[in-house]
């Protein structure tokens, strides 16, 4: 059957790995969230930073808007050792017609950090993508001046593909440049293999 005419669903699932689960973002995440999250390091590449407990519920309320009107799906991250969620991060940019989503929104608390918890979030994310939901391509991005974040993304196995000049006023008033990546469906099997062989 043609890709096109096949209908991409994307709905709330569970997805489930070996150290973390990522559950659709819920309210019942807020105390959780807000336990690990303001954090102002964990902000500091993210345009709208989140401070307080009520900045954290006003960003659980907008991805859970954006999920309503079916353009974002949210994760909470949850470390299945512990049970604790320790970030989050979501479909965005969700195109049905054009089989992409866009992974990003993410953020994985200072401890967690530079441990397999984010690989292995970005693993499922991207194998349901592809594998599910029968994308075609996927894209991340980042500020161009996250260089720890460039590396992680190209490491994945992503390309990158350029850089969007003024792409976002941040929340200081910097202008940000942002970089594109994607990783493409005929790129996902060489993608998979390196993403199983770090985790």
């Amino acid at each position: 059957m043609p890709i096109m005419a096949r209908e991409m669903v994307v709905s709330p699932v569970m997805l489930e790995g070996v150290h973390v689960r990522l559950e659709p973002l819920a309210k019942v995440h807020l105390a959780g969230l807000a336990e690990v999250g303001l954090d102002e390091e964990l902000w500091r590449w993210i345009p709208t930073p989140v401070r307080t407990q009520e900045e954290m519920a006003a960003y659980i309320e907008t991805a859970l808007g954006e999920q309503e009107q079916g353009v974002s799906l949210p994760f909470a991250i949850i470390e299945k050792a512990t049970r604790r969620v320790i970030g989050s991060t979501r479909y965005g940019n969700i195109d049905r017609t054009h089989h992409r989503v866009e992974i990003g929104w993410t953020w994985v608390a200072r401890e967690w950090q530079r441990t397999a918890m984010n690989t292995e979030a970005k693993y499922l994310l991207l194998r349901h993508a592809f594998e599910t939901l029968s994308c075609i391509r996927v894209e991340l991005k980042t500020d161009s001046l996250n260089e720890r974040s460039r590396a992680a993304i190209l490491r994945i196995g992503a390309k990158e593909e350029g850089i969007f000049r003024n792409h976002m006023i941040t929340a200081s008033g910097r202008i940000r440049h942002t970089v594109y990546f994607s990783i493409t469906d005929s790129e996902w099997p060489a993608a998979k293999a390196r993403l199983e062989a770090i985790l």
